[in-house]
């Protein structure tokens, strides 16, 4: 089959965006080496310096510790939000309250429906029947639209939170959305945290003074146990552990 210049080119790009993931891949595998034992402010600039405007910080606004460390580094830094429609009132109020008080540029992707559109189409209480789909629909979906204009996105995952999370490396690759993906207190404790917090006034949840340990949507959110790990309230009972958006 003959290829016209059209196509021709459109192969071309393909395989530039291929050698530029692999490219992309590399770099963060050796990132991830090189700065294992660097502090969070160490990795963000380099992160920074490497991808200048086409990195960002994404937050569920359980804190806004990495928000605050990214904006010391780069003041005005782009602040990726999720508003899924299940929120509590406190995390919608602490977005609020870092956009307003904070150096930095808060951007908030919503999803392609409604909550009341979403429950037209697959019935109500989706995250009840089937929490994988509606957290594909609610969060995976447009963080991945949210992140078209990014080569690399920093994330607030520790080690400690979970098993789950227990490998998570300060700089990886996000094979999923193909870009660079940081963790820069992945080492860092709840004490690390909360050192960070007192020492810097940072804001916070208030709902992690009253039982809960991880925000996230209301409906699959609960308070956790004494002795329960930090993600143990959410999805309660499943065998689910993730929305997605880590793995």
């Amino acid at each position: 089959m003959t290829v016209t210049q059209h196509e021709e080119g459109s192969q071309d790009d393909t395989a530039d965006a291929a050698d530029t993931a692999a490219d992309l891949k590399a770099l963060a595998e050796q990132a991830g080496r090189d700065l294992e034992d660097a502090s969070p402010l160490e990795i963000l600039r380099w992160a920074v310096d490497t991808f200048g405007a086409r990195f960002c910080v994404t937050s569920s606004m359980e804190d806004a510790v990495v928000a605050h460390l990214a904006s010391r580094v780069r003041p005005g830094v782009d602040v990726v939000f999720l508003d899924t429609g299940y929120h509590f009132e406190e995390t919608i109020g602490t977005r609020d309250a870092v956009d307003a008080v904070m150096d930095v540029n808060v951007i908030t992707l919503t999803p392609r429906q409604t909550v009341a559109e979403q429950d037209a189409e697959h019935g109500a209480k989706l995250h009840d029947r089937d929490p994988d789909l509606c957290c594909a629909l609610r969060k995976v979906k447009p963080l991945e639209e949210g992140l078209t204009a990014y080569s690399a996105w920093a994330t607030g995952l520790r080690r400690d939170e979970s098993p789950t999370r227990a490998n998570t490396p300060v700089v990886g690759w996000d094979e999923k959305r193909r870009k660079v993906k940081v963790s820069p207190i992945a080492r860092w404790t709840q004490d690390d945290v909360d050192a960070y917090v007192m020492e810097h006034g940072v804001l916070t949840n208030p709902l992690l003074m009253d039982g809960y340990a991880s925000v996230g949507c209301s409906p699959c959110t609960r308070r956790v146990l004494e002795g329960e790990d930090a993600r143990a309230g959410r999805w309660a009972g499943r065998t689910k552990t993730e929305c997605g958006l880590h793995g």
